[in-house]
């Protein structure tokens, strides 16, 4: 996977504003007072981000999806009914069909939708958009939400020009079938790599589609106007949104990587939302302020932060060393130093509030002393040499790999913790030779394929380095991803949760942080996305001044 400047502050930076944007926007005004005077007016909700996304093109992005989720539309959402809860409902689709044997997904378009360019959106639209991400020259980097359709993998080849398996039926209906079935697809659709883009649009753009604001046309409740790299990205409200009007004129997103810049900038009111993972250690500051205590918002950030064990790697090849490990980390402790204590243990794969979790899970105890007997067992008495690898210049997952490394010392275990730049991180864990490692993985949709076969898949596993090779539980595995009934589904994952975790220890999972934010009195309506993330859609706020 973020203000609105007060009295003179506001009114300078709205005339700069209006003077960049001048031949972008046609207001019908000639009067510059009564230009000077609705921009004033404006209501506008400004959030922080910590780095310039470079783009909204979801094809050319993994990271950035702030900008997606609000002026682009999907052909399903994925609304948060509570913290932590989702459900799928009808965005671009008014309604879906599923053929019996789960093969072919029937999508029936609304009518009257309409892009930000006036043109309506239609089913050629939907499959020019999914064809593009698959496209080899496009390079896009979303494509595993795509893959499982019919003719996916001849077009990612280069060995057709088109992908077959997606139909335009009529304007209004587009039919695409999967090579097997997938129970999770509609709910990977709801996912911002899902977004539609307009053809004409897109084609009229090139490479500056998502980059140009006056060129990146979407469906979405707002429109970009404005993007100054490295400053701020303006966003309109879109007046013909088909759902109806955003209830405020303006969402900015104002680029500030510092966090301790954020936080002034959010109590001088100059940014209306503080997003407390910027900074952790504000935490205690505004939960015993006064003025702030009662703005907090706060949600689970249904995810799991982890230790990969890289079984490759002796004496990580013997069950009871790893299961030693997983008893021998002082989870609870990490989580108050490191977090204030805002989360709970986990004790599988899947978080709590993901679709399939199973909170009856056996607690993985914190016992040294059984760690010693196991490692006693698995022929180390005094214990061994384990290296803990991290990308650099991340003081965070160092402080917690000391711990961890503090943690093992007692139960005989020598860590040395290997530091490297994020470049030779991510390529020598793609080759299965990176040594174990902390990391941490929130949903991108609400289904447990989106976690278990993610890691332990047998392609995946080796990617990330865990090395796991439980050839009947990778079987499981595959599997589940075709089963139709939901219940069969979940009891199988869960199934395939126990073995990898409990039985062959697998995985040492750690804990699901809270996700705090701070907004300003006069946001209304604000609630965290349902999957935690930061980045999310701000079409229900409300803006009371």
């Amino acid at each position: 996977m973020k203000k609105k400047l007060l009295a003179l502050g506001l009114i300078l930076m709205m005339l700069v504003s209006v003077t960049a944007c001048g031949g972008q926007t046609d207001t019908g005004s000639t009067d510059a007072s009564q230009d000077q005077a609705s921009s004033a007016e404006k209501l506008t909700f400004t959030v922080p981000y910590d780095g310039d996304p470079g783009t909204a093109d979801v094809a050319k992005t993994t990271e950035y999806y702030g900008l997606a989720l609000n002026i682009f539309d999907r052909l399903v959402e994925s609304k948060t009914v509570a913290p932590g809860q989702s459900e799928l409902v009808p965005g671009l689709a008014e309604s879906w069909d599923v053929s019996d044997d789960g093969l072919v997904y029937t999508f029936h378009l609304r009518q009257g939708a309409l892009f930000q360019n006036g043109d309506e959106v239609k089913a050629q639209d939907v499959y020019y958009t999914f064809d593009r991400m698959l496209n080899p020259e496009t390079e896009g980097l979303n494509t595993d939400f795509f893959d499982m359709i019919e003719g996916a993998e001849a077009r990612m080849n280069g060995e057709s020009d088109v992908t077959s398996g997606i139909k335009v039926v009529d304007d209004y209906t587009v039919e695409i079938t999967l090579s097997e079935p997938f129970a999770p697809f509609v709910a990977g659709l709801a996912t911002p790599a899902g977004s539609v883009y307009s053809e004409a649009a897109v084609e009229a753009a090139g490479d500056q589609f998502g980059i140009d604001p006056a060129l990146t046309i979407g469906s979405g409740p707002f429109k970009m106007v404005d993007w100054v790299v490295n400053d701020q990205i303006t966003l309109e409200a879109f007046d013909d949104y088909w759902g109806g009007r955003a209830q405020y004129d303006e969402l900015v997103y104002k680029i500030v990587p510092d966090a301790e810049t954020a936080r002034m900038l959010f109590e001088n009111g100059e940014i209306d939302v503080f997003d407390c993972d910027l900074a952790r250690s504000q935490i205690p500051y505004f939960e015993s302020s006064d003025k702030w205590k009662d703005q907090i918002v706060s949600g689970p950030r249904v995810g799991v932060y982890y230790y990969c064990l890289n079984e490759s790697i002796p004496p990580l090849d013997d069950v009871n060393v790893r299961k030693a490990l997983q008893m021998a980390i002082d989870r609870k402790n990490i989580l108050d130093q490191m977090y204030y204590g805002k989360g709970v243990l986990v004790n599988g794969i899947m978080p709590p509030g993901l679709y399939g979790y199973n909170a009856d899970l056996p607690e993985i105890t914190y016992d040294p002393e059984a760690a010693k007997a196991l490692l006693a067992e698995a022929g180390y008495p005094d214990g061994f040499d384990l290296e803990i690898s991290q990308v650099s210049d991340s003081p965070n997952t160092l402080k917690i790999n000391e711990i961890v490394q503090s943690d093992l010392a007692k139960i005989g275990v020598n860590v040395t913790i290997t530091q490297l730049d994020e470049s030779s991180f991510f390529g020598i864990r793609k080759t299965g030779e990176l040594p174990s490692y902390y990391s941490n993985w929130s949903a991108d949709f609400n289904d447990p394929d989106n976690f278990i076969y993610t890691f332990f898949a047998a392609k995946n596993s080796a990617g990330r380095s865990f090395n796991y090779a439980n050839a009947d539980v990778q079987a499981k595995i595959e599997q589940a991803r075709v089963i139709t009934d939901s219940a069969e589904r979940v009891a199988l994952y869960q199934e395939i949760e126990q073995e990898i975790v409990q039985e062959d220890a697998a995985w040492i999972p750690l804990f699901e942080l809270e996700h705090l934010f701070v907004v300003q009195p006069y946001v209304k309506n604000y609630t965290v996305a349902w999957n935690g993330w930061s980045d999310q859609s701000y079409y229900d706020i409300i803006i009371e001044k």
